[in-house]
C-alpha cells in the first residue's frame, strides 16, 4: 500500500485558537508544529468565559463535554449598580435553555492544558521564536505547483505545507500579511483582571456598571473567584503604587463582595492591560498558504468574553475546510469567506458596548441604567444580546466528504 506524507502545519503562537486548531488538523491526519516565543505555555489572563457557541466548537475535537462539567454559576446573577441595587437579572438556567449550554467560567491554565493533551509530546516548541519569511503559494488541486510557506526560527528554517498565525493582537505575522493594515486602536478602557479565594459569604455572580467603570465577580468550579474590572483611562498608563492599591482606589467603595475581592488579591498577580481592538477588518484571514486567527486576525473588546470563544471557532472552522493539503487555496479562502463577516460583526458589537461602559457624565448613566432596569421586565431581554454569537453552530462535514479523505489518506 502506497503511504502519503501527511501534510504540515506550523502553528505560530501557543495560545488557545492555535491550540484549538493545532488539535483540530492533528485529528484529521495533519502532523503539527506549535512553536510559542515564551519559555512555557503559562495561560496570561486567568479566566476565560466559554460561551455555548465554545462548546458546541470544542465538541469537534472531543473536549466540550469536559469543559460543560466545570460549570459553577448556579442560579441566579445579574447587573448592579456601584452601591448594590440590581439593575437586572439573569438565571443560569434561563442562558443554558436559550443557548443549549451553561457560560462556564475556568482558568485559562485548564484549557491550555486540556488542549495540549490532545496533541502528541513533540508538538509543541516553547521557547522559539518564528517569524514569516515566505507566506507561501498553494498549488494546483492535484498538488502541483505552488510553493511551501516558510517559517524562520533560532534553529533554523521550517517549510510547512500551512502556516497559521495565532500570535496575538501585535501579530508580527498580521504585519507580514498585510502591511498596510492600520493594526490595532485603543478602545478607550483599560482593564484589571484576578483570581482570588471565594469570600465566606455567598455571592450571586454579578457584573457591576458604575461611571466609566465596571467590575464582574464570577464564580471558578474549583472555589475560587474569577474577578475582572475595566475603566476609561489613557492608554499606557500603570498605577503609581500597585494595581491592587488602584483597584482599592477605583473600586473600594463599590457593594459587597468587591470590596473583599480586592483585599484578598495578591498585589502580584493583579494583571492590568490596555484594550485594543481591530476595528478595522482585514480583507482576508488568510494570504498565500498562511492564515491567522484570534486575536492575531480579529481582536476585540473583552466587553461580550468573546475573544477565546471566536479563536476557538477560527481554529475548528480552519480545520473543517482543510481536511488535507489538497485544495488548500479553495479551503483557506472559504475559512475566510466564514470567519470575516462573523467576527467582524461582533467586533463592532463588542466595541458599542465598551462605549456604554466609558460612559461618565451622570444624565447618560441615569439613562443606561434606566435601559437595563427595564431590561428585568422583558423576559430574556438581556440574553437577546448574544443571538446569533451564543447560538452558533459548527459546521458539519457531509458524509460524501468524510467517505473520499478517509480513501485518499489510505491509498
Amino acid at each position: 500500500m502506497r503511504t502519503t506524507p501527511k501534510p504540515h502545519a506550523v502553528v505560530v503562537g501557543g495560545g488557545i485558537g492555535g491550540l484549538t486548531a493545532a488539535v483540530a488538523l492533528h485529528q484529521r491526519g495533519w502532523h503539527v508544529t506549535v512553536l510559542e516565543r515564551a519559555a512555557a505555555l503559562e495561560a496570561v489572563g486567568a479566566g476565560i468565559g466559554l460561551a455555548p457557541n465554545a462548546h458546541r466548537a470544542l465538541d469537534v475535537i472531543g473536549l466540550g463535554d469536559e469543559i460543560r462539567a466545570l460549570a459553577a454559576w448556579q442560579g441566579d446573577g445579574g447587573m448592579r449598580t456601584p452601591g448594590g441595587r440590581w439593575l437586572s437579572r439573569m438565571s443560569s438556567s434561563a442562558a443554558t435553555e436559550r443557548f443549549g449550554g451553561p457560560l462556564v467560567l475556568v482558568h485559562r491554565a485548564i484549557l491550555v492544558d486540556r488542549l495540549v493533551s490532545r496533541l502528541p509530546d513533540d508538538a509543541v516548541r516553547t521557547g522559539t521564536a518564528a517569524s514569516l519569511a515566505d507566506p507561501g503559494v498553494p498549488g494546483a488541486a492535484d498538488g502541483r505547483g505552488g510553493r511551501k510557506a516558510v517559517v524562520s526560527t533560532p534553529d533554523g528554517d521550517i517549510e510547512a505545507d500551512l502556516v497559521i498565525g495565532g500570535d496575538g493582537i501585535n501579530s508580527a505575522m498580521r504585519r507580514a500579511l498585510f502591511p498596510g493594515h492600520p493594526g490595532p486602536a485603543y478602545a478607550g478602557i483599560t482593564t484589571w483582571r484576578v483570581v482570588v479565594p471565594a469570600p465566606d459569604r455567598p455571592f450571586a455572580p454579578h457584573e457591576t456598571w458604575g461611571r466609566g467603570a465596571l467590575w464582574g465577580t464570577q464564580p471558578l468550579k474549583d472555589g475560587r473567584v474569577y474577578a475582572y474590572a475595566a475603566a476609561v483611562t489613557p492608554a499606557g498608563g500603570h498605577a503609581p503604587d500597585c494595581e491592587k492599591a488602584e483597584l482599592l482606589r477605583r473600586f473600594g467603595g463599590w457593594h459587597d463582595p468587591v470590596p473583599g475581592i480586592i483585599a484578598a488579591a495578591d498585589p502580584g498577580q493583579v494583571l492590568r492591560h490596555d484594550v485594543h481592538h481591530l476595528i478595522t477588518p482585514l480583507p482576508a484571514f488568510h494570504r498565500g498558504r498562511t492564515a491567522l486567527l484570534g486575536d492575531a486576525a480579529h481582536a476585540m473588546a473583552p466587553t461580550m468574553g468573546q475573544g477565546g470563544n471566536q479563536a476557538i471557532e477560527d481554529g475548528i472552522v480552519l480545520a473543517h475546510h482543510l481536511p488535507d493539503a489538497g485544495a488548500l487555496g479553495a479551503g483557506l479562502a472559504a475559512y475566510s469567506a466564514d470567519r470575516l463577516p462573523r467576527t467582524s460583526g461582533i467586533v463592532r458589537k463588542s466595541a458599542q458596548i465598551a462605549k456604554l461602559v466609558s460612559l461618565s457624565s451622570a444624565p447618560a448613566v441615569a439613562a443606561r441604567d434606566t435601559l437595563m432596569t427595564l431590561a428585568r421586565f422583558g423576559p430574556g431581554l438581556a440574553l437577546r444580546t448574544f443571538d446569533g454569537i451564543a447560538d452558533w453552530q459548527p459546521p458539519q462535514r457531509t458524509y460524501a466528504a468524510e467517505v473520499r479523505d478517509f480513501q485518499v489518506r489510505n491509498q
